[in-house]
């Protein structure tokens, strides 16, 4: 069964979250039916024999590196640039195979042995405990807390992506009846707010509007369809993902845990840099925290360069063309990171341009509205090119027997 894929999953769901919810109530925490609860999901997820495997060898992969670097870190007090780069090589390395395969076995060959759902959420966690392992931050990895933080089955397929210390402090924390209650509160809130985002919102834009303006728009790639298909494809996108997000959020509340949160009106930003505050907010703070800010520090202290423009765009490019890839290795994926790293690069160019002019620019409700609307628009149109519409205009003009989109 899909995570949150449709309202009898939410009832399967619901039954079996009342003993944890009445535990909580009486102040406990019910941490053994918690592991069974989460076994049990994880098999409804992952029953096809082939992927449950692949879900069980990951996990003893991932564990067996992160206690030989725990072991590496702590017992033989080392730090090595080399065996720091191994280890990172080596957690990111099925995430890798997984996006690669494509490219050396494309359609209709099956899909790589360890392609399951939910491995580049799993693979995020493991890569930055390596990193705050190196950094001194995390000291000990116990093996419990970790499996339980690996599979907490909530995110597992799509988020949000927690980080270790922050998970574990919690696990270990008290929860005091009133604290639970307002997580109750919030949690049901929140799911019954991702119900109206992705079955109600998100289903009648794909239903009504996306499916047939995509299918118009690579027929007849023409100004006006391929504006409808921008906007349409980047709502849908946003509520049905952001009604996930709600999901996984709502039901970590009800098992007691508040997970960090996706989304904060990102429609309403005022700046490219303000969007990515806003949109998959762990997503970009994790790319933000383990690729960008390392880069930037690895070229300071390396003195690569002496120019912090040079030093901050070169991450800029990065940050996002990682980014890019991680989504496919396709070109309008990676069109997309380059897109966004330029639009970065343009809002702080613009920045220093006004500075150095002495521009005094109102900051009133009218240069708001226009800077929301300048970049509401800027981030439609990578929307569009993430959604691959113009990539099926473009093959099926090439090849009249291409499949359609089918959103």
């Amino acid at each position: 069964m899909q995570p949150y894929s449709t309202p009898f999953y939410f009832l399967i769901l619901g039954l079996a979250l009342i003993p944890i919810i009445v535990a909580h109530l009486w102040g406990k925490k019910l941490m053994w039916y918690q592991v069974l609860f989460t076994l049990i999901f994880l098999y409804l997820t992952f029953s096809d024999t082939r992927t449950l495997w692949a879900l069980i060898s990951f996990g003893i992969y991932q564990t067996l590196l992160i206690k030989l670097y725990e072991w590496y870190r702590i017992k033989q007090k080392k730090n090595q640039d080399v065996i720091f780069y191994f280890a990172i090589l080596l957690t990111i390395l099925p995430l890798a195979i997984v996006k690669i395969h494509p490219l050396i076995y494309p359609m209709p060959h099956p899909p790589s042995l360890l392609g399951f759902l939910g491995i580049s959420y799993i693979s995020f966690k493991t890569i930055a405990m390596i990193m705050e392992m190196r950094d001194g931050l995390i000291k000990a990895v116990p093996i419990k807390e970790f499996l339980y933080f690996l599979y907490f089955f909530p995110t597992i397929s799509s988020g949000p992506i927690d980080r270790f210390r922050r998970f574990t402090k919690e696990l270990s924390a008290p929860l005091t009846q009133d604290k639970y209650l307002d997580f109750l509160n919030k949690g049901i809130t929140r799911i019954f707010q991702g119900f109206l985002y992705k079955f109600i919102i998100g289903y009648l834009i794909d239903t009504y509007w996306l499916h047939g303006i995509a299918i118009s728009a690579t027929l007849h790639p023409n100004f006006w369809n391929m504006t409808q298909s921008m906007y349409a494809y980047g709502l849908y996108l946003f509520f049905d993902f952001a009604g996930y997000s709600l999901f996984a959020i709502g039901v970590s509340n009800l098992m007691g845990y508040d997970l960090p949160h996706n989304f904060n009106k990102p429609f309403l930003a005022k700046n490219i840099h303000d969007f990515w505050q806003r949109w998959h907010m762990t997503l970009s703070f994790w790319f933000r925290d383990f690729v960008f800010m390392r880069l930037v520090k690895t070229f300071m202290v390396k003195k690569w360069s002496k120019n912090m423009i040079t030093i901050s765009n070169i991450g800029y490019l990065t940050n996002m063309l990682i980014m890019g890839f991680w989504h496919g290795i396709t070109w309008y994926y990676v069109l997309y990171g380059i897109y966004h790293a330029l639009l970065m690069i343009g809002f702080d160019s613009w920045k220093r341009l006004k500075k150095r002019k002495n521009w005094h620019i109102p900051d009133n409700k009218w240069t708001t509205s226009i800077s929301i609307f300048i970049t509401f628009n800027l981030v439609m149109l990578s929307f569009l090119i993430f959604s691959g519409i113009p990539n099926y205009a473009i093959m099926h003009s090439l090849d009249p027997h291409y499949p359609l989109p089918n959103f």
